[in-house]
C-alpha cells in the first residue's frame, strides 16, 4: 500500500481522513501499479521510461512548411487550420506518417507576445481543434495578449488520421454492472472489442500518450517555438505530465486542471470513479438530511440512505418511470455515482424518483437540477463532437481512442477474467454506487495489440501548476493529489469545497481563476500551494467543465 497523499493547505482534518482512506482503497483496488522512480532530468533520453532514446527527426518532419487556411466560414478569419505530418513510429521517424490537424487563433500583441498556448480537453479521445475559439472567450486579455492559442486533434482523433475499431453500439458499452448471469456476455464483448481493435490497422499500436506528447513537440518545432505552454484538463493532465517528463526543457507554463494520478493509469483511474464516490455519498446524505423540509427524504443520513437504497431495490424488480425514461436499479446507482458530488442535484433527482415510484405525478422543470443530471448522464448529445472545421470522424472514434490509449499506455491490466469477477464482487460491497461497474472486465484484458514501449513513469521537478476541486466526480481529489505528489516542482491550487470536474474557466472559482491567470501571465508559480474557498452558492448543475463544454463523453477523463 502506498502512503496516503498529503492534504492541501488548510484542508480540514475530516478531508485528510477520507483522502487517506480513498488512497489506500484505490491502491488495493488497482492492484500492482507502476513503480515510482526518482526525479528525472528533462529530455527524452533521460526520461523514456526504459525505452531507447528516439532517433533524431528528419528535416521532412522538423522543417515542414505550413499552409494556413480559414477553418470555416462560420468562425473568425483569424481562426486558421493546417495539417502537419508526424511519424507513426518515433523509433522509425523517416517512415510512415500520420496527419495531425492543428489550429491557431493569433491573439498575441506585438511587443507582448510570449509564445504559444496549446490545449487538450481530456478523453482520451477528445478533440482539441476548436479549443482556441472557446478559450479565447475564457482567457483574460492579459493572457491572450501574450499567446497565440493553438489547438490540435491528438493522433487518431477527429481530423488527425482518425482510428476506428468498427465497433457496434453494444460493443461501445464498456461500463457494465457485474451480474453472475451476464458476466459471460461481458467477457465475450470485451474479447470481441479487443479482437476488432487488433485488426483495425497498423497504426493502432502507436496510439499512445507518449507518442501524442512527441507530436506536441513536433508541433512546437514546426511552429518555430523554443518552448511550449499548455493547459490540459482531466486526461489532458496526464498528457501534459508525460510531455514534461519527456521534454522538460521545452516545457514553459504548464497548467494541469483536474488531474489523474499517473500511478493509477489506467485501471485504477477507472476504479477511482467508484472509490471517490464513497465520501461524496456520505456528504450527500448529510446534506439531504439537513434539507429534509425541501426534499422529504429523511431527517438523518441513515434515513436518507434507506430511502435511496429502497428505491434501488424497487427499480431492480421493476424499473421506475421518471422523466420519460425507465430507470433500473443499476442505472440509478451509476447515475448517482456522479450525482453525489452535487448534493442538491442528486437530492432533487432522488426526490423525483421517490414520487414516481409512489405513482405520484412529477414533472421537473427542464432547467431543474434533476433534469441537468439526467441530461448529462443519459443524453447521447454529449457523445457528439461539435465539429466546426472538419467532417465527422467514425462513429466509434471516441471509444476506439479510449481503448487504444488505456490499453496501449500500460502493461498492468489483469489477463484473467476471474480477477475482474472477484474484484467486481468485492468492490460492489466496498463502493456500492459503482464498484462493480468500474471493476468489471474491459477489453484490455484481451488486448493483443503489441506494446511498442514501456509504461511512462511521471516523476520530475518541472515547475507546473495543478488545479483541483475538492469534490470532483471524474478525477477525485486523491487522484489530483497523486499528480501533485509525482510532480515534485509543482504547486497546487486547491478549491476547498469546490464542486465539479474542471476548475479553470471565467465562470469558475474566482480565486483559482486569478491564480492560474497570474501564472500564465508571469510564468511565476506561487511560493507555496494555494487554498481557495469555494465561491458562495456553489453550482449544483451538471456543467462539468470540460466534459459538457468540449466534445466528450460522460464517464471519461
Amino acid at each position: 500500500m502506498t502512503d496516503a497523499p498529503a492534504t492541501p493547505p488548510s484542508a480540514p482534518r475530516r478531508r485528510a481522513r477520507w483522502i487517506a482512506t480513498a488512497a489506500g482503497a484505490a491502491t488495493l483496488v488497482a492492484g500492482a501499479g507502476i513503480a515510482s522512480a526518482g526525479p528525472a532530468s528533462a529530455g527524452e533520453t533521460a526520461t523514456a521510461g526504459g525505452t531507447a532514446s528516439a532517433p533524431a527527426l528528419p528535416a521532412s518532419i522538423t522543417a515542414q512548411k505550413l499552409t494556413w487556411t480559414r477553418c470555416t466560414a462560420d468562425l473568425p478569419a483569424t481562426y486558421q487550420c493546417a495539417t502537419i505530418k508526424v511519424p507513426v513510429d518515433y523509433q522509425r521517424p523517416a517512415g510512415a506518417t500520420l496527419d495531425l490537424a492543428i489550429s491557431r487563433y493569433a491573439t498575441s500583441v506585438p511587443g507582448k507576445r510570449h509564445g504559444i498556448l496549446t490545449f487538450n480537453p481530456g478523453g482520451p479521445g477528445g478533440s482539441g481543434l476548436d479549443m482556441p475559439v472557446f478559450m479565447n472567450d475564457e482567457l483574460p486579455q492579459s493572457v491572450r495578449d501574450q499567446f497565440d492559442l493553438v489547438g490540435f486533434d491528438p493522433r487518431g482523433v477527429g481530423a488527425s488520421s482518425p482510428i476506428t475499431c468498427n465497433l457496434t453500439g453494444d460493443e461501445t458499452s464498456w461500463l457494465n454492472p457485474y451480474k453472475p448471469q451476464t458476466f459471460a456476455k461481458d467477457v465475450a464483448r470485451a474479447r470481441t472489442v479487443a479482437s476488432k481493435c487488433a485488426k483495425a490497422g497498423s497504426t493502432i499500436p502507436y496510439i499512445t500518450t507518449r507518442n501524442t506528447a512527441r507530436d506536441m513537440d513536433v508541433l512546437r518545432t514546426v511552429l518555430g517555438e523554443k518552448k511550449l505552454s499548455y493547459l490540459g484538463y482531466s486526461y489532458g493532465t496526464y498528457l501534459g505530465a508525460v510531455y514534461a517528463q519527456l521534454f522538460g526543457s521545452k516545457a514553459d507554463r504548464i497548467v494541469l486542471d483536474s488531474s489523474v494520478d499517473p500511478a493509477l493509469a489506467w485501471r485504477g483511474m477507472v476504479q477511482s470513479w467508484a472509490v471517490g464516490s464513497k465520501p461524496a455519498y456520505d456528504r450527500w446524505a448529510r446534506f439531504t438530511a439537513a434539507h429534509d423540509a425541501k426534499f422529504h427524504l429523511g431527517t438523518t443520513p441513515d434515513a436518507v440512505g434507506k430511502v435511496f437504497w429502497g428505491l434501488v431495490a424497487i427499480a431492480e424488480k421493476k424499473p421506475i418511470n421518471y422523466m420519460d425514461s425507465d430507470w433500473t436499479g443499476d442505472e440509478i446507482r451509476f447515475t448517482s455515482r456522479s450525482g453525489v458530488f452535487f448534493p442538491a442535484q442528486l437530492a432533487d433527482f432522488v426526490a423525483g424518483l421517490k414520487q414516481a415510484a409512489a405513482g405520484q405525478p412529477v414533472s421537473p422543470a427542464s432547467g431543474s437540477p434533476a433534469a441537468a443530471l439526467v441530461r448529462l448522464t443519459r443524453s447521447t448529445a454529449a457523445a457528439k463532437a461539435t465539429r466546426t472545421a472538419v467532417a465527422d470522424p467514425p462513429a466509434d472514434n471516441g471509444d476506439a481512442m479510449f481503448m487504444a490509449i488505456v490499453c496501449n499506455d500500460v502493461t498492468n491490466w489483469p489477463r484473467n477474467p476471474e480477477t475482474y469477477r472477484r474484484d467486481a464482487i468485492r468492490d460492489k460491497k466496498r463502493y456500492p454506487l459503482a464498484g462493480d461497474v468500474t471493476s468489471n472486465i474491459l477489453p484490455c484484458a484481451f488486448w493483443t495489440v503489441p506494446h511498442t514501449e514501456k509504461s511512462s513513469v511521471v516523476a520530475n521537478r518541472v515547475p507546473i501548476m495543478t488545479v483541483q476541486n475538492e469534490w470532483d466526480p471524474q478525477t477525485p481529489l486523491y487522484t489530483g493529489l497523486g499528480m501533485h505528489r509525482a510532480l515534485k516542482g509543482s504547486r497546487l491550487v486547491f478549491v476547498d469545497e469546490g464542486e465539479g470536474h474542471g476548475v479553470y474557466s471565467s465562470a469558475g472559482n474566482t480565486c483559482a481563476y486569478a491564480a492560474v491567470n497570474a501564472y500564465l501571465s508571469t510564468g511565476t508559480l506561487p511560493a507555496t500551494d494555494v487554498t481557495c474557498k469555494a465561491d458562495p452558492a456553489p453550482q449544483t448543475k451538471a456543467s462539468l467543465l470540460p466534459m459538457a463544454t468540449f466534445p466528450g463523453l460522460p464517464n471519461r477523463f
